[in-house]
Order: structure tokens, then sequence, then C-alpha cells
């Protein structure tokens, strides 16, 4: 076990890195940020190593406190995650059994001992990891339930920029004739920069508008402008940025690794929101990942906000595993209230006029 991820061995670095092309969240460049940046996680971060005959075959980045901390709960093993992170899995070797992962998890139980409950989220119930996980956890005994983390659209590309817009909602292709319209007239400017010397300059944009825009004040600054540092140093930094008069006015940061675009930050400033500054951006980046990076994929991350759907063409889910220790009191408590939960769940729905299947448990 290390505490940073430049204490791993190439063989383990070398997991994180084949991880790292489902999601950069997954990379050892994303984990150091982490800890570096958000000290009062990276203080209770810990990797978990795996070796078989002397090679690693797994890697579980975790958070775990303890003596219990706000942030993790005395008695629980979550993953090395929070807000900022759009996906996590353990780094995983193609010959992975579940019964070898079962026996990781028995060891990260004792080592953190006592364990009462895991909480692994936001995974692809679609990966190899997830169900590696499920059978590793009934292996190791625990009582696991599964549940959304939330909805993420997506778009599979399947055309040039031109077969792209037409197949976009009308409404979204007459906006953003309209915006262009505008912007144009305004004389304003657009540049994308993927970093060199206008680097320092589109960071700072970045948090101007940031600053006026309509969302909560950034809760770790320093998280954010190493993360654009770093994409730029790893050539996957998209940043871009409206401007007007010599004023930044929209920003947006996507991310372009291993044919995937995530689309991460966007913010417009909201003195100018009439101009509609943020769709115009939105095209100008999209149709950059799509004739220039070639990208396969662009992903929209966390959440089902409904403009989402008019620029992305599917939508699937992040999902977590809430495990149990079934031979503690604490365990079996959690174990109990979680299938209580469930049971009432379709009632309780049914009281509000909701439909909602439940989190399905396995034994």
């Amino acid at each position: 076990m290390v505490r940073r991820p430049d204490e791993l061995a190439p063989d383990a670095l070398a997991l994180l890195a084949q991880a790292e092309h489902a999601g950069v969240e997954l990379g050892a460049a994303w984990y150091a940020n982490f800890v570096a940046s958000l000290p009062e996680l990276g203080a209770l971060a810990h990797f978990h190593v795996l070796r078989q005959a002397g090679r690693a075959v797994a890697v579980l980045p975790v958070l775990a406190a303890r003596h219990g901390q706000p942030a993790v709960p005395r008695g629980r093993v979550q993953s090395l995650a929070n807000y900022y992170s759009a996906l996590w899995a353990p780094a995983l070797d193609s010959a992975l059994t579940p019964e070898l992962l079962a026996e990781l998890l028995r060891h990260v139980a004792r080592w953190h001992a006592p364990v009462h409950s895991l909480h692994f989220a936001p995974m692809d119930p679609g990966s190899r990891a997830w169900s590696l996980m499920q059978d590793a956890l009934r292996l190791a005994g625990w009582g696991r339930w599964d549940f959304l983390a939330f909805g993420n659209w997506y778009l599979q590309v399947s055309s040039d920029w031109a077969g792209y817009l037409a197949q976009r909602p009308g409404e979204l292709r007459n906006t953003l004739r309209r915006s262009e319209k505008r912007l144009l007239k305004a004389g304003a400017q657009i540049e994308i920069v993927c970093g060199g010397e206008r680097l320092a300059a589109a960071l700072r944009a970045y948090e101007q508008v940031y600053a006026a825009s309509w969302k909560q004040a950034e809760p770790h600054p320093g998280f954010m402008q190493e993360l654009i540092r770093c994409c730029a140093r790893q050539e996957w930094l998209r940043l871009g940025v409206v401007w007007l008069e010599g004023q930044p006015i929209a920003a947006q940061v996507w991310i372009v690794a291993h044919g995937k675009a995530a689309i991460y930050k966007l913010a417009y400033d909201e003195a100018f929101k009439a101009l509609g500054s943020g769709t115009v951006l939105t095209a100008r980046l999209m149709r950059h990942v799509l004739e220039i990076d070639g990208v396969a994929e662009v992903d929209y991350l966390m959440g089902d906000d409904p403009y989402k759907r008019h620029w992305m063409s599917h939508r699937r889910e992040r999902r977590g595993l809430r495990a149990y220790n079934l031979h503690t009191v604490p365990g079996l408590v959690g174990a109990a209230r979680e299938g209580l939960t469930t049971l009432l769940r379709p009632w309780l729905l049914k009281l509000r006029g909701r439909k909602q299947p439940p989190a399905p448990f396995h034994a």
C-alpha cells in the first residue's frame, strides 16, 4: 500500500495507464493532482496493490480514515473520488479473476479494520471492473446493493461536423445560427488553447468567466488550475474562450484523451447571457474535436440536464456499489437498513407518484 501515485512501482503505474483509456480520472496524472490539491482528502488516500507471482495485477485507489473524518466516516472505505470525478474504477490486469480481487478486498478490510462498509462510485455498469467487483464482493461475503450515481449523456460519433449538425434538433440549429450572428455583429472572437504561451492568459480568462457566472464559487480553485496545466502537459487540453473587446465572456474546459472528448467545465458571464456565447463556444469546440481531434466519443459527464440531450445521441448511467460487512454489528445494521429501504422504495415512490425500480440486492 502507498499513499501517493508517484510511490507506485512501474508495473502498477502501467495498470493505471491502461485504466486511463476509459477515463482520465483513472490515471496517475489525475490522482496526483487530486491528492495534492485536495489535502483534506489526499491525507486519506491509499493505493492498494495486489501482486501475483511478483507482478501487479490490481490497483485499488480508496479513501479511508482510521478515526473517521467528515469526508469518510469511521468504518467506511470508499472510492478515491469526489464531485470532481465523473468515473472511478480499480485498475485491473486483463487476467485478474474475481477470486483474486476478493482477496484484495479482504486485505483492504483488514488493513483499515474495523471496516463495516464499502462505497464505490461512480462506476460504469457495463465495464469489466463493475462485473468483477460484483463477483468479488460476493466471494468475500459482503452484502451489496447497487444504486444510481447519475445519468450520463454522450455522443457516439458517426459523422463529420456537417452530418452531426444536420442531426441536431432544429431548435438548437436555429439558436446557434442566431447566436453566431449576434456574436459576429458584436465583434467577438473565439480562441481554443491547447497549451503553449497562451495558456496562462486562457487560464486567467477561464477563472474570470467562472467568477462572473451563475455557478457557485469553485471549492478548490487549485484543483482546476493544476488540472488545466496537467492537461496541457499531456496534450489533452482544449480550453475555449470567447473574447469581446478584450474581455472573456465565456469559457469551457474540454479534455481530449484516448479518442474521447469530455466536456468538463463550462461557464459564461451572466452580463452577456443574451449573446448566446456559451452555445456558440460549445459548437466551436464540438467541431474542433470532431474534425481536428477525430474523437470517437464526446461525453457530457455528470447529470441529466435537459440541454444535454440536444447535443448528445445516447444516455447511460453511472452507478455505485454499497457493500456491508455481515460479520460486524454496524455492517449488519447497515445491511438491514439498506434492505428495508429497498423493500419500502416501491411504495414510497408510488405515494409520490413516481416509478422507479428498487436497487437490487445481491447476496
